[in-house]
């Protein structure tokens, strides 16, 4: 069940907020985990006892680590090789089965029999957040949840349980115990809802379904101008998907008394790959940041040092993406363009426009990308010399798959991925706060905004319901992560 479906919208979320509303406040973190459990298992029931089987160990692991003095390290390594095992074997076995197997074949050795593992969905996401709890726990034992419900609750909540953003347990301990819904507050859930749906359904699928065509194409058949527009569409593709995503679960999590921190701050206006990654899966930069480079050494070792554990982090930062060589690629590319920018002494976020700056990130970024949509490294090799004006094509251009609908959604992506429209409210905010000082025509603006937000928002919802009914592309790209 996606939350960019029929049933989702028209279906399960209605009947999840009618309950939650009717059920006593002692009832419903229990509600939630009832209902993310029957979420999860729309699709996934077969795995979910997996999951109840993680919860499990991660709350007897938090009990054991807060009742423990000289053994709390042990218990929190086997606490952890326990979670990683079990998303190692999921998530990666196939992956060094199958590269082994390669391997002995080349040497006319015998291969190894194996049963091929299926992925349970999101579990990259939940079992990082399970870890975030034990070592939340392991730094400050007051931390521990003592309440089964509640950790399953962390675990399990099904607006970010398949597709982020990852939820540190510290960031919302507080909100688990008690909370309330108000107004104002689901008020605004609904709208970062519907503009997270509207980013995923009218501009990420309108780009997929191009980036799909083209990326499925032989080498024979790219041209220049056509791997070029595979990629710019490929690059707003995954930023709306991911970020449409993210602003739906931080919706969700509105409508239900929950603050999550925010996962995207307008990527692509980055002027270095290192505001690059402050700005992307901002929630999976700062997992890495805090529960494995700092504790590797972070900024405070030696330059080379500093560089090797940059290196680690984005070779586990491309594995946790997905079990290919591609990702792996994808992270040491670039795990090795932020080493070339410390080595030059760049500094994220200095102030002002740069226009080669910004090219500069966005060209890397794209080239990035390829690797990550490659399906293998071969056609991630022939995509990029294409892009160069290296391929075999002699025929077919990007006027080919260019279409007036391509051109609205292109024009759409460039605005939605800048902060253009929050300049524009910022500007609106500011004039209605001078008509207020000044005794003016404060209260018919605010009344016009009002309308004019509200008929922009069931116009986005409409668009969408329409987009759901007629079409059949709606891709789940996390499935790979």
């Amino acid at each position: 069940m996606l939350f960019s479906s029929i049933i989702f919208l028209f279906g399960f979320l209605p009947l999840t907020l009618a309950l939650y509303a009717l059920c006593p406040a002692r009832f419903k973190n229990s509600l939630l985990l009832v209902m993310s459990l029957i979420f999860y298992a729309w699709g996934e029931v077969r795995f979910v006892l997996l999951m109840l089987s993680m919860v499990a160990v991660n709350y007897a692991g938090g009990i054991l680590l807060a009742k423990a003095n000289q053994s709390a390290k042990l218990i929190l390594s086997l606490a952890i090789a326990i979670n990683l095992g079990v998303l190692a074997y999921f998530k990666y076995a196939n992956f060094f089965v199958e590269n082994i197997n390669a391997a002995a074949l080349s040497l006319g050795l015998p291969t190894l029999p194996y049963a091929h593992v299926m992925l349970p969905l999101g579990i990259s996401f939940y079992i990082f957040q399970s870890i975030s709890y034990l070592i939340d726990v392991y730094r400050d034992r007051s931390l521990t949840q003592k309440n089964p419900i509640n950790l399953g609750l962390y675990i399990a909540l099904f607006p970010q349980l398949v597709a982020g953003p990852i939820v540190r347990y510290h960031d919302v301990m507080d909100q688990i115990r008690s909370r309330r819904v108000q107004l104002a507050g689901f008020t605004i859930g609904v709208e970062r809802f519907i503009i997270g749906l509207a980013k995923k359904l009218l501009i990420a699928n309108t780009m997929g379904s191009v980036a799909d065509s083209i990326f499925a194409l032989n080498a024979a058949e790219l041209s220049w101008s056509v791997a070029w527009l595979g990629i710019i569409c490929y690059t707003a593709q995954i930023y709306f998907d991911f970020s449409g995503y993210s602003d739906m679960a931080i919706g969700l999590g509105r409508m239900f008394g929950f603050e999550f921190l925010e996962n995207f701050n307008y990527p692509y206006i980055s002027k270095s790959i290192t505001e690059f990654w402050r700005r992307w899966h901002i929630s999976l930069s700062n997992w890495f940041r805090d529960y494995l480079y700092i504790p590797l050494g972070g900024n405070r070792v030696s330059p080379l040092r500093m560089y090797f554990n940059l290196t680690v982090v984005f070779f586990l930062c491309g594995l946790w993406h997905g079990a290919s060589w591609n990702f792996v690629i994808w992270g040491l590319f670039h795990g090795a363009l932020l080493v070339i920018e410390k080595l030059c002494g760049v500094k994220p976020g200095v102030a002002g426009f740069s226009f080669f700056k910004h090219v500069y990130v966005l060209l890397l970024v794209m080239i990035g990308w390829v690797f990550f949509r490659a399906e293998t490294l071969e056609q991630a090799t022939q995509y990029l010399m294409a892009m160069a004006g290296l391929g075999s094509a002699s025929t077919g251009t990007a006027a080919d798959y260019f279409t007036p609908l391509l051109g609205i959604t292109l024009v759409a992506a460039v605005i939605g991925s800048t902060p253009w429209v929050h300049a524009v409210k910022g500007w609106l905010d500011n004039v209605q706060q001078r008509l207020a000082e000044q005794g003016g025509w404060a209260a018919a603006m605010t009344h016009c905004r009002g309308i004019t937000g509200t008929v922009v928002q069931a116009t986005l919802l409409l668009a969408c319901a329409l987009t759901l009914s007629a079409a059949t592309y709606n891709p789940f790209i996390y499935f790979r992560f």
